[in-house]
């Protein structure tokens, strides 16, 4: 239940501090107060978006801070999904400044306003004047069948296998669309493939090709190269060898430093002996085969046409195009049976999603049938004695809330034939309505905190009474606050908070109140008989109370 609410900085109101209790609390005011600026403060905690022309004082922060008393099992879950802190006493506040920034808050946790919403709509609803024309709207009328018949989850997995649905739907139809056209494509990439196939790109090292092409056109000067390496190296009387021996000859005196150098000129004898063998070695294994050498440029002229053709640098680049092309051949030469294969998907996927709408239709049936008995029960203790209502479900084409329509009939008198609501209801029997409709749904999701904006409105006298016995008889089973502008009501409440406007040197400010026992008779026969408050007014007020 909402425990505290803290408002600072918004629009008239400077500096308020309310305390609630449990039960049912009326909030009373003239019109204009600021009652309507109580549950602005009251919406930025549910998540609304911040609307910066409330902010006071442009030079302060404006702040609602609410603090709830919650049960930490229920809400354990989503505490530990959202990485938050657990309270018994949870704190949820909104911060906005004049340069446009919004901040929120649970348990002095920064939060994004998505996971403040989802935790502030299980503690608490409001609900304003214009959410009794919701009656007429046909989602909401579903939407009350599903949240009495528990149908949640069943909704959640039919819009799963719905989406499944519509993808499949969606691919099937493109494919259809594009058949022509894939297999237009089939054709070129299969033209291709069949050209890269030849170059055997798995199998055949080009690098290693192009390295002998270019050996075979250079083939004498190689040649020619590696005679005069081995020449030069060990010819008897000219080579290099031959030379080093003379040397190592000459130079031969008993000295350490000149025997060092003739040591290091050893190991260069050793070296070139070894390269002169690895050159005769080389020459004697080169041939010249021109149909070998013929057969590498034609290999490395396809190879290099296919770079140029693909606008591709390397065969390691052409072979992912290769196996690209594969498997879009593939896949384009098996339309027909892919098309087969998902359509066979499409039928099970059908299936699925049309037992989920049949679950669902069998529960919204059982619900709409005692709901209109429960409904015209409470109707009747609210003064519209013979009311009934009347929930019209029929076949429609499976969509992700399932294969029903529905339609909601209203008759609120006794005899009356039912009529669809938008043409059968005044605004004081819409009320009514939704005051049990919302009485069932609030129970049903087992909400703390509710609050109604003027639910009675349109209505007066005996009706006013029944209603503010039935807001009272809510109250024992919740938190419920109601704005009211009747006596009747007002009356009914455990406590009664007065929203009122005064001017402060020149500055309107909106204060709120709670009332004593004393100030409650006087409000409430004000209510009955304006600013002029007579003893009859305050005896009825107190009869009132007393009832």
């Amino acid at each position: 239940m909402l425990k505290r609410l803290s408002v600072k900085n918004f629009a008239l109101i400077e500096n308020a501090q309310l305390e609630l209790n449990k039960g049912f609390t009326v909030i009373t005011g003239e019109t204009g107060s600021g009652k309507s600026i109580l549950l602005g403060a009251l919406k930025l905690i549910l998540g609304e978006r911040a609307d910066y022309t409330v902010i006071r004082d442009e030079t302060k922060k404006t702040i609602v801070e609410a603090i709830f008393v919650i049960d930490d099992k229920l809400y354990a879950d989503f505490f530990k999904t959202n990485d938050l802190d657990v309270e018994s006493e949870t704190i949820i506040r909104r911060e906005i400044n004049a340069k446009g920034k919004s901040r929120a808050f649970i348990n002095d946790t920064p939060v994004q306003l998505n996971v403040l919403k989802s935790l502030a709509s299980r503690l608490i609803h409001i609900h304003s004047q214009h959410h009794t024309l919701s009656l007429k709207d046909t989602q909401f009328q579903m939407s009350i069948l599903d949240v009495l018949g528990d149908n949640q989850k069943s909704l959640k997995s039919l819009k799963s296998v719905f989406n499944e649905r519509k993808a499949l739907i969606k691919e099937i139809k493109r494919l259809e669309e594009n058949k022509s056209k894939i297999e237009l494509e089939h054709d070129f990439n299969s033209f291709q493939l069949e050209e890269l196939s030849k170059l055997n790109l798995t199998s055949v090292d080009y690098e290693k090709i192009e390295q002998e092409v270019e050996r075979g056109e250079q083939f004498e000067e190689i040649k020619s190269a590696y005679q005069s390496i081995s020449h030069l190296v060990n010819n008897d009387d000219e080579g290099v060898i031959s030379i080093l021996n003379r040397l190592v000859k000459s130079a031969n005196v008993n000295d350490t430093k000149v025997q060092s150098l003739i040591e290091r000129i050893q190991s260069v004898k050793l070296e070139l002996d070894d390269i002169a063998a690895n050159a005769e070695d080389d020459l004697s294994e080169m041939t010249l085969a021109p149909e070998t050498l013929n057969e590498y440029i034609h290999q490395m002229d396809a190879f290099n046409s296919a770079l140029r053709k693909h606008n591709l640098n390397t065969q390691s680049e052409l072979l992912e195009l290769y196996e690209s092309l594969s498997k879009e051949v593939e896949d384009s030469g098996q339309i027909d049976e892919r098309i087969i294969e998902l359509n066979q998907e499409l039928t099970e996927v059908n299936k699925k999603a049309l037992q989920f709408a049949d679950k669902l239709s069998t529960s919204r049936k059982k619900v709409a049938k005692k709901l209109e008995k429960e409904v015209a029960e409470l109707l009747n203790q609210l003064k519209l004695e013979g009311a009934t209502i009347r929930f019209d479900l029929n076949t429609v084409e499976l969509n992700e809330l399932g294969t029903d329509s529905v339609a909601l009939y209203f008759a609120p008198n006794k005899g009356m034939t039912p009529k669809v609501i938008e043409k059968s209801a005044s605004g004081g029997e819409l009320s009514r309505l939704m005051l049990v409709i919302q009485y069932l749904l609030s129970e049903k999701q087992q909400l703390p905190t509710v609050i109604f904006d003027e639910i009675d409105t349109g209505v007066s006298g005996e009706v006013a009474q029944k209603i503010g016995d039935h807001l009272k008889r809510m109250g024992e089973r919740m938190q419920l606050l109601a704005i009211t502008h009747l006596p009747q009501v007002a009356s009914k409440g455990s406590d009664h908070i007065l929203v009122e406007k005064n001017d402060e040197h020149g500055i309107t400010k909106t204060y709120l109140r709670r009332l004593t026992e004393e100030d409650r008779v006087e409000e409430i026969a004000k209510l009955m008989s304006g600013s002029k408050i007579n003893e009859a007014a305050l005896m009825n007020a107190k009869n009132l109370m007393n009832e």
